[in-house]
């Protein structure tokens, strides 16, 4: 009983911390200005918002919540020892890399670079300097670099559960320049949490507890000394590009290049704790594996035919407006508008006859991811959407097509433009 009291007293201070540090609204920030970036684009090339931001940004506030609860649970008995400092270097490295790639926001690649610093700083004299740069050096070698990769790791696998479980949910349709010129259609799927964690992490002196833990955790100092909490706000994200595949197709696929990335950084991890001169490699292995998912995710991407196209069959349904007649009638994204009211459609100017033929009433014929014929029908009422609420692939009408992300953060907050007009290109 003493020994829960004991945890929940410091469970509590380090809460507490965790309110105090801006890192965490920091990460919240940064959030909002992507998903209004993003719905900013929806409503550019479709003229309708499909995701409302705020929703958005609550929903990855509690998914980070419970993901930061079950990784910090997990941590307690891994034993990845880390402190304040740890958290300050982490954020501190990745604002400077997000000078260069937002991309870089992932702590795959502040992690690696700081355990290099680390490695090259223990052949040089600076930790050994009384001033400033002597505090700064003692400050990275004190990191425990073993443990911030385990740490990594550990973010990266609760990662593959958030986009396995939300990925599809967060994706959004896209005119996309292919090639030639010629746009298809696409999706990027996008998700950002904030992840407030609270690890247990062994410690002496003032505000250190000496109860005995019921546990012993796996790796970490000398337990019997004491212990508290530290609290580490942190950000994990993934932003993924597809015209070939299916948004939970995609995700899926995301959800496991993440996983496998995950596995291999913990074995390298576990190994350096136990063999500090493999450090180096560990570090290396985070940065580079980090870099061959997205490599690869583009490579398999280049090599497929874009699936949201039209063809001879009919129209390539690229999404779905959420409140529309094509939403209770059951269409997906993927599906081929074949018929509609009895007619052959096979551009927007045959759908916009067909529906005007009979506009109290529409029928569908549609085939279904699986290239089967399937029939949909539905009352029209005044005020509903022109198309039926359906965003198809884009044709030779289409007037802009998504512009390419900020790459850094100044360009990010200092640029509005979400999409290209296609004139303009002419």
């Amino acid at each position: 009983m003493e020994t829960a009291m004991e945890l929940l007293e410091m469970l509590g201070q380090a809460a507490v911390q965790l309110v105090a540090q801006p890192f965490y609204y920091i990460a919240v920030l940064f959030i909002i200005l992507q998903y209004t970036r993003q719905i900013r684009m929806e409503r550019q090339m479709f003229a309708v918002k499909l995701h409302n931001w705020p929703s958005l940004v609550l929903k990855a506030m509690l998914a980070g919540l419970l993901i930061g609860l079950a990784v910090s649970a997990a941590g307690a008995f891994v034993g990845v020892t880390l402190t304040g400092e740890s958290v300050i270097w982490l954020w501190a490295v990745a604002a400077v890399l997000m000078l260069a790639r937002i991309r870089y926001l992932c702590f795959a690649y502040s992690a690696g670079v700081i355990t290099l610093l680390q490695w090259l700083l223990g052949w040089t004299p600076l930790s050994e300097r009384t001033d400033w740069i002597g505090s700064v050096a003692a400050s990275l070698a004190g990191i425990d670099a073993a443990g911030l990769l385990v740490l990594v790791a550990l973010l990266h696998l609760a990662e593959a559960v958030l986009v396995r479980w939300q990925g599809d949910r967060l994706a959004t349709p896209l005119f996309l320049e292919g090639k030639r010129g010629k746009l298809v259609g696409g999706y990027m799927l996008q998700g950002f949490w904030p992840v407030p964690l609270l690890m247990l992490v062994p410690t002496a002196g003032s505000g250190a507890s000496t109860a005995a833990l019921p546990w012993t955790p796996l790796f970490g100092a000398e337990w019997s000394q004491g212990w508290s909490f530290v609290a580490l706000p942190m950000i994990i994200g993934f932003t993924e590009m597809t015209r070939s595949l299916l948004p939970r197709e995609k995700a899926k696929y995301a959800a496991k290049g993440l996983l496998l990335y995950s596995i291999c950084l913990a074995g390298a991890a576990i190994l350096a704790w136990w063999q500090p001169m493999l450090l180096p490699l560990a570090a290396i292995a985070s940065l580079l594996l980090h870099e061959a998912i997205i490599w690869r995710s583009r490579s398999v991407e280049a090599a497929q035919s874009p699936l949201y196209v039209h063809d001879s069959r009919g129209l390539r349904i690229l999404g779905i407006v959420p409140g529309t007649p094509a939403a209770a009638m059951g269409l997906v994204t993927g599906e081929v508008l074949h018929k509609v009211n009895g007619m052959h459609v096979r551009t927007k100017e045959d759908l916009y006859e067909a529906l005007v033929h009979n506009s109290a009433f529409c029928k569908l014929e549609v085939l279904n991811l699986e290239g089967e014929l399937k029939f949909a029908q539905r009352a029209r009422f005044a005020g509903e959407h022109h198309q039926l609420g359906v965003i198809l692939a884009p044709d030779e009408q289409a007037n802009y097509y998504a512009a390419s992300g900020p790459a850094s953060l100044l360009e990010l907050l200092r640029s509005s433009r979400t999409a290209n007009r296609r004139d303009a290109q002419l």
